[in-house]
């Protein structure tokens, strides 16, 4: 499976202590405080359950994600920016004490329908091929995938482990590699 369209969604511990509006004013700082890396924000805050508020940027997307009722960040591209990302957020001066990232649970969806549909068959070779990154991202910590088998959806792997793991050291191990 070619595995180009990926997106990363690494959960909130505190889905709510953050007002979702205040991370338009942040993204709009990390704008002006690059040169040329992002690109614009959207906002979809006013949806439900919906994309949340988006950055955009050169290679990729940062979302600040509320699908499925559930807040996060999703970054469609590399997991290790990912991770990156959600350190620079909690390390946010507006939101230093109030955001947190689990560190026991990550989503990849892929997203492209026509390269892996939301089957059985598809979710098993997409579990192989992310066998080793979550072996990464969770070093020994035993992995559980688990697959949303709504066929409408696209396909979403969920990782779950119960071992809470350090994001630092992720980060480390992640380097490495």
């Amino acid at each position: 499976m070619e595995l180009q369209k990926l997106g990363v969604k690494f959960f909130v511990e505190q889905p709510n202590a953050v007002p979702l509006t205040d991370f338009i004013e942040i993204f709009h700082g990390w704008i002006q405080a690059t040169d040329g890396i992002y690109h614009d924000v959207a906002d979809y805050s006013h949806m439900q359950s919906g994309p949340g508020v988006i950055l955009v940027a050169n290679d990729a997307n940062l979302h600040i994600d509320e699908t499925g009722g559930r807040r996060g960040l999703l970054y469609s591209r590399k997991a290790r920016l990912a991770l990156e990302n959600c350190r620079k957020l909690e390390q946010e001066p507006a939101l230093r004490g109030k955001l947190r990232f689990t560190t026991n649970e990550a989503a990849i969806s892929l997203n492209d329908r026509l390269l892996g549909s939301n089957t059985e068959e598809s979710f098993q070779e997409l579990k192989r091929e992310v066998g080793p990154f979550a072996k990464q991202l969770f070093g020994d910590a035993e992995v559980r995938f688990e697959r949303d088998e709504d066929p409408r959806q696209r396909l979403n792997v969920h990782l779950k482990t119960s071992a809470a793991v350090d994001l630092r050291k992720t980060l480390d191990r992640l380097q490495l590699n």
